[in-house]
Parts: C-alpha cells; structure tokens; sequence
C-alpha cells in the first residue's frame, strides 16, 4: 500500500503547475495525512491555473538537509565472462490494435477518421495548433490532465558551481549527469521534478534535459530534428503514465519515454538519446568539480527540495494514471535499468545490480557494462529528498575500450576490470591503476520504473543474474 500523503502532495502538486514567477503564492506541503489509492497525488490531475507569461511565450514562439546513512558496496563475486545469464522470457506482446498508414517513403499519413477518435478522447484539440490528422497511437491511449504549460519548462536555465549548489543540494540528492564535449552539467532532479523539461545547450550541442516523476524517466534528448531547432513543453497530456512533450514549432505531440513523435507534423519521427547518467550529486562533483549546476534561480518559485510525490515508489504500489496491463514479471515501481542494443532490451533490477554490483553482458551482438553504486537517494520517497531512502544508482557503458573488450568485478569495495585491475568510478573512468585516466563510452540507458519500462517494451528481456550451474 502506498504512504502517500493526500493534502500535502496534493498541495505540493498545485503549487507545481500553478505558481508562476513572481507569486506571492508560497506552495506548502503538509507532512502527516495520508491517502488512499484511488486518490492520484500528481501534479497532473490537482493543477488548474495556467501560467500566462509562459503561454503566451509559447503561443508567439509557435506563430512566429540531513542525508540517509549510505550502505557500504557489497564484495561480490565477479561475474565470470562466459556465465550464461539468466533471463525471465518476455509475456507475449499484446496484438496490436492501432496502426498508422505510412507512405512510400515512410512518412505518417492522414487519418480520415481521426476527428471522432479525437472528440471521444476529450483531448481539447481546439486549444491546439496541431495537425491532428497525423497520429501513430490510438487517441484512446492519450489522457488529458492539465493545460499546458502549466508544468512550466525551463527554457533560459542558470547554472553555479558545484561548490555553491552543495549549500542547498545534500551529496546523496540525485542529479541527471550530461557531458558532451567536456561540458559537464548537472540538472538535480529536486528541480526538474517541478518543471520536467530543460532546454539547454551542452558543449555547443542543443538538448532536452527531461524527467517523469510518475515513471522516474529520465532522459536527454538532442533537440535537432532535420536541420530544426525544436524546444519543448509539457503539453499535460500523459500516456502509460509517461509524460507527453510538445514542440513549440510545429505544436507536435513526442513521447518523452521513447523520443518519438505521436502526433502531428512530427509523428512517427525520433529524437536522438543522449548517454546521460542519474547519479549522486557526490559522484558528479568528484567526477566534475569544475562542472555546472542547475541554479534554483529559475524565475519560478517552487518548494525545490520538496518531493510533491510522497512514497510513490514504495514496493508493491501501484502506478498512478497507468490504465495498461502490469507486467507481472517483477513489481510495478521495480527500478531497472533498461538498455537497448541491436533491436535488443533489456532490464535489470536494481536489486539484483545491489547483490551484483557489474554486470557483464552481451547485448544484441554488443558487450556491455553495468555498473551499481550506493549512496543515491530516491526523489520519489520521502517529503525532504535529501531523507529520502537509499536506492543506488546504475549506469550502462561499452565495454570495448581501445580495441580491446574488458570485463568487471567488485573486489575491495570498489570496481575493477579483470584485464588490468584498474579501479574505476561510477562514470566509467579509470581512477587508479594502469588505464587511469581512460573513460569507457557510457550508453543510452535508463534508470526507470519498471512497469513503465515494460508497457513500452513488452519484449524485454529481465536479467535475473547468473546461472552458475550450481
């Protein structure tokens, strides 16, 4: 059963979508009700006041603490290369019900019924500049929650030191973690809970930093598409819990779980992922104590800190706003972290990663790593996410480094390839030993909620560990 608090997340919610820059409105969070499952404490469903500076923007664009006490790393025994891992098959995929016709050249065409699939699933179409005659999923499967915008983006982020951000941002506090071309940043997840999407520019490369609360997604996006600049917004729609992002240049609807485009002008395309990384904000300043830190000087005032989310992750709960089939095959709100290579998924929980500690695997013909590391606290738990329970962190890598494959073990509390028994952070890099200062290549990857994984990609595999014959 959840823990969930009912006035105080509900409260924390509607001061998310509804406080805008410049309130004297002071969002509050109360610390002792509790809830019960049929009420949804989500932003999604409890915000009603559309901010109108950020709207209109919108609209013009378009036209023209204390810490919890980390566990220490496990000794595990390494996973031997040749171990045959064991895997729980995927559930049959469920037959599909909705397929977009497509031209010779790939592209999405007009439905000529979508007008009344639209009407049925009261998604407010004439608020809208969109071509929705354009879609690749049922209209059915889409939930209108809010008005746009009403979880505000931030579209011109601030950022400070590592140094500065550590006097209102606790070690254990978790961060998404984007390097491109040595430009190391930061985005903690005590804000973007409050404003799910940051458009940004990296080392020069534009990107969507962006977070799901409700599928603890957390993903990066390359905001080029076809020689366009995009940015993007909370359209305040949801499908499979996930949320639903807009661009503001075609008023195009893109699943922030997948990177697609579902409706309009853009659907059917892709966003590229980018390799990014939720870790603790301790492992980012070691790693980059030169980096860059979200600043909480966003032009909106919010509760940063505050988890509007209250116990939503707690075991055997289940997800809100979620009308699918659960995937039985571990729990619900289950993190895992979930890799794609060579038309290939897979999951692997969390709990088996804390046993483990690297996983050594091959994955659609590609060797990869996984690391898991303690000392990361959720952002889904407690009131304060800096007392929010320790759930660790996992990050996925290319094993090839130089030409050469390496493989990984646990030993002494730390991480070490076999081939040389260099020491190795949670980001990849050889601290100490004989390849210190090398950096495997980090992958796309996601530390998500298990169901939601799952609901998007019904043929996963689950990683279980290792069969070892005994």
């Amino acid at each position: 059963m959840f823990r969930t608090l009912a006035v105080g997340a509900i409260a924390a919610a509607a001061a998310l979508a509804g406080v805008g820059c410049g309130s004297d409105v002071a969002p509050t969070v109360a610390a002792t009700a509790t809830i019960a499952p049929t009420v949804v404490p989500t932003p999604a469903v409890v915000a009603v006041a559309t901010n109108t500076a950020v709207s209109v923007a919108r609209a013009t664009a378009t036209a023209s603490a204390p810490t919890p006490v980390a566990t220490p790393v496990p000794t595990a025994t390494r996973v031997a290369p040749t171990a045959t891992p064991t895997m729980l098959p995927a559930t049959p995929a469920p037959t599909a019900t909705f397929g977009a016709a497509l031209d010779a050249d790939g592209r999405v065409l007009p439905n000529p019924d979508y007008e009344s699939e639209l009407r049925a699933a009261r998604l407010k179409p004439s608020e809208w500049d969109t071509d929705f005659s354009l879609h690749t999923v049922p209209y059915g499967e889409i939930r209108f929650v809010i008005p746009r915008d009403n979880i505000p983006s931030i579209d011109a982020p601030a950022f400070v030191a590592p140094d500065e951000a550590g006097e209102w941002l606790a070690d254990v506090e978790p961060v998404v973690a984007l390097d491109v071309g040595g430009d190391a940043r930061a985005y903690p997840l005590q804000i973007l809970t409050w404003h799910e999407i940051v458009n940004d520019e990296v080392g020069g490369l534009p990107v969507a930093v962006t977070f799901c609360p409700l599928c603890n997604s957390a993903i990066a996006f390359d905001r080029r598409l076809d020689g366009d600049l995009l940015e993007f917004g909370v359209s305040g729609n949801l499908r499979n819990s996930d949320l639903v992002m807009y661009d503001w240049q075609t008023q195009s609807w893109w699943q922030q779980f997948t990177g697609e485009g579902i409706v309009g002008k853009h659907a059917g395309r892709a966003l590229e992922h980018l390799p990014s990384l939720l870790i603790s904000f301790a492992d980012f300043r070691a790693a980059h104590p030169e980096g860059k830190v979200l600043s909480r000087e966003t032009g909106y005032s919010r509760n940063y800190g505050v988890n509007p989310y209250i116990g939503y992750d707690t075991s055997g709960g289940t997800p809100f706003l979620f009308g699918g089939k659960i995937d039985d095959r571990l729990p619900p709100v289950e993190r895992v972290i979930a890799v794609s290579a060579g038309g290939v998924d897979v999951a692997i929980p969390l709990s088996v990663l804390q046993d483990a500690v690297v996983v050594n695997y091959t994955l659609g013909g590609r060797d990869i790593a996984v690391f898991f590391k303690t000392g990361t606290a959720s952002a889904l738990d407690a009131a304060v996410i800096a007392d929010a329970r320790d759930v660790g962190s996992a990050a996925a890598f290319d094993a090839e480094l130089d030409g050469r494959r390496l493989t990984f073990g646990a030993a002494d509390g730390a991480i070490r390839d076999d081939q040389t028994g260099s020491a190795w952070s949670m980001l990849g890099r050889a601290v100490e030993g004989e390849l210190a200062g090398k950096a495997l290549t980090p992958l796309a990857h996601g530390n998500h909620f298990w169901f939601a994984w799952a609901a998007f990609k019904p043929d996963t595999l689950v990683y279980e560990g290792v069969d070892d014959g005994g």
